[in-house]
């Protein structure tokens, strides 16, 4: 099952395990369950700590769980966790086997101090980037606290339940039985939908904090590019996100990120975080900014943030970036999540064997109608141009697949239904006004991004467009409040553009602290 490298890797990982663990199987007579087995009997060899036992009694099967001997196991598998969850099983044996886990001292207590009792599922697809995240962080409060306990769900293993339970995006994830969140989810994350308590308590601290010198806005490419250009100035550095990563985290493959030939979204998102975090910056993290005052006779602008708080600061970088544009037609909200997606990466194995639309004719659109194409009966790329606006090699590929149909000059009017999910678009000939519906389940919309900049309208100048004006130093409207990233009106949304500009504005802001005579 394992190569012999992967072998090597894994035997070392299990070095580190402080106790014995069990490894339970419930299995079937699948060729799957034959993975698992032989997935089990390969981790055995690695480590004098690993068991074995075949007679668990999960009534998904096949699958296995990871616990500790004569104790009732907290962490399941139901499939094989291979592909992007292979990580997931590693951290799973080593944290049951009692290596620590890189986790705040707050956060252990935090999780250890739910009284549940909190059975969760995660359904997930193994080519899901998203997934990952969330399955680890729900093994982890499984090992850590005995009220709770996880079931990774492979989606394309256990298709009967998936369609049962009309799952058309993931990662999906159940509490007790009802749907607690989809899409990807920090433990943080995760904590303050169960730790309601948390949120008001953190609000409280955030504003007794004092106020900081540089406060930048955004975790993406562009804001942690300013706050370690401005860490470097030895000024006080603060940056607060809604998420760490931003759009980035939905990004798979990256390979024109220069010095670096291939990477994913998730793992640069990563970097760019393990970077900031080497100075001396205030991450403030799963806080949404929500308004902007204007400097008054301080001199401080203020950042509102949803939960109530207000940081101050002497000068502020915007950096909040974009989110993916919708189509705004009739079904396309009722039905997100339910044939309707935005990440043919994570949610296209759920649509296996059945046939799809993928409405945007851009490298975004192209490149997800070819992905696609390898899972799903057919594809129908449907873009509103008389032309496909992608490179030329994403063109030739393209049309170099039997079961993909390209309909230019399409616009999408709606989204249909029934029982809950996708069964068909309708979209207008702009030549002929002839309106026609194409039968299908699944709708996979690429048609670009959205600033995230509603929140800032009536205090700063935007573009037309929704975009942050901004100047060659990426100062904006507002003396003090510079902006960087895909939210701005800077052309090519690019993260290696995005990073340079992240720079900019944080040298820009530093100069504007120099010249004026701003004082806290």
């Amino acid at each position: 099952m394992l190569d012999t490298a992967i072998k090597t890797q894994l035997k070392a990982y299990l070095e580190k395990l402080q106790r014995p663990i069990e490894l339970v199987a419930s299995l079937d007579g699948s060729a799957k369950a034959q993975e698992i087995r032989s997935l089990l009997d390969d981790i055995a060899t690695l480590s004098p700590h690993v068991s074995i036992r075949e007679d668990g009694q999960d009534t998904r099967r096949p699958s296995f769980s990871v616990g500790l001997p004569g104790e009732a196991a907290r962490v399941h598998f139901a499939g094989v966790p291979m592909g992007h969850e292979f990580t997931s099983l590693v951290l799973a044996l080593l944290q049951v086997g009692g290596h620590p886990a890189k986790v705040e001292p707050a956060v252990i207590e935090q999780i250890c101090g739910l009284s549940g009792p909190f059975e969760f599922e995660t359904f997930i697809s193994l080519s899901c980037h998203n997934c990952p995240d969330v399955v680890q962080a729900l093994n982890l409060m499984a090992v850590l606290n005995p009220n709770i306990r996880h079931t990774m769900v492979d989606g394309a293993v256990f298709q009967d339940e998936v369609n049962t339970r009309q799952i058309m995006a993931v990662p999906s994830v159940y509490l007790n039985g009802e749907p607690f969140g989809q899409g990807r989810m920090t433990l943080e994350e995760i904590l303050a939908k169960l730790d309601t308590g948390a949120a008001e308590r953190e609000a409280a601290q955030l504003a007794d904090k004092a106020p900081f010198d540089v406060l930048i806005v955004g975790g993406g490419p562009a804001g942690a590019a300013a706050a370690i250009y401005a860490a470097r100035k030895g000024i006080r550095t603060g940056i607060v996100a809604e998420r760490f990563g931003g759009q980035v985290m939905d990004t798979l493959a990256i390979e024109n990120f220069i010095s670096v030939k291939e990477t994913e979204g998730p793992k640069l998102s990563m970097a760019l975080e393990q970077h900031v975090k080497e100075y001396d910056v205030d991450v403030i993290n799963l806080q949404r900014a929500d308004g902007l005052v204007a400097a008054n006779g301080n001199g401080l602008t203020g950042v509102k943030l949803a939960s109530g708080a207000t940081l101050m600061s002497k000068s502020v970088i915007i950096a909040t970036g974009a989110r993916w544009r919708e189509m705004n037609v009739p079904g396309e909200k009722e039905y997100r999540g339910r044939g309707v997606a935005y990440c043919p990466h994570c949610d296209g194995p759920l649509f296996k064997g059945k046939r799809v639309a993928v409405v945007g004719g851009g490298n975004s659109g192209v490149e997800a109608a070819i992905d696609l194409a390898g899972i799903v009966s057919h594809v129908t790329l449907l873009e509103f141009d008389s032309k496909l606006r992608a490179d030329a090699v994403l063109q030739k590929k393209l049309a170099s697949l039997p079961n993909v149909t390209v309909i230019t000059e399409a616009q999408t009017t709606e989204v249909s239904g029934a029982d809950g999910k996708v069964n068909g678009l309708v979209y207008q000939d702009r030549q002929r006004g002839e309106r026609h519906r194409v039968e299908l389940e699944g709708v996979f919309v690429q048609i670009g991004l959205l600033p995230n900049t509603d929140w800032l309208k009536g205090t700063i100048e935007l573009s037309p467009r929704g975009e942050i004006e901004v100047d060659a130093r990426g100062q904006t409207s507002l003396p003090g409040v510079f902006a960087a990233g895909d939210a701005t009106t800077v052309p090519y949304k690019q993260i290696i553009i995005a990073m340079g500009e992240g720079s900019k504005a944080a040298l820009g802001a530093f100069d504007h602290l120099i010249r004026s005579s701003v004082t806290a």
